[in-house]
């Protein structure tokens, strides 16, 4: 069974970047796309970036793009978000998915990880 772990979450200033990663353990490992969503206190789970697992095209949600970039390591099994110019309202729990189409139908969550972003 796989599954999906986040790290790098944390407290940053406004300004500040960090960067998330997503790791996939357990059985062979071959989604059609990553992604990352976050979901603030009170707010619905949102859509931040996805990429394909072949080839390595990747879109943005209007609020990061410019500031947030989406990569990864297929020789790993890890998504990257490296995140940068950070503002308060970027303050969320990010979530890793995998999905089997780039329609985002997820079928596996990672855990989460705070993103808390100081004024």
């Amino acid at each position: 069974q796989v599954q999906l772990v986040e790290s790098g979450g944390g407290l940053v200033q406004a300004g500040g970047s960090l960067r998330l990663s997503c790791a996939a353990s357990g059985r062979t490992f071959s989604p059609t796309a990553m992604a990352w969503f976050r979901q603030a206190p009170g707010k619905e789970r949102e859509f931040v970036a996805r990429i394909r697992w072949s080839g390595g095209s990747s879109n943005y949600a209007d609020s990061v793009q410019g500031r947030f970039t989406i990569s990864r390591d297929n020789a790993k099994n890890t998504v990257y978000l490296q995140m940068s110019s950070l503002k308060p309202e970027d303050t969320a729990v990010y979530y890793c998915a995998a999905s089997v189409s780039w329609r985002m139908t997820v079928e596996l969550w990672g855990q989460g990880t705070q993103v808390t972003v100081s004024s």
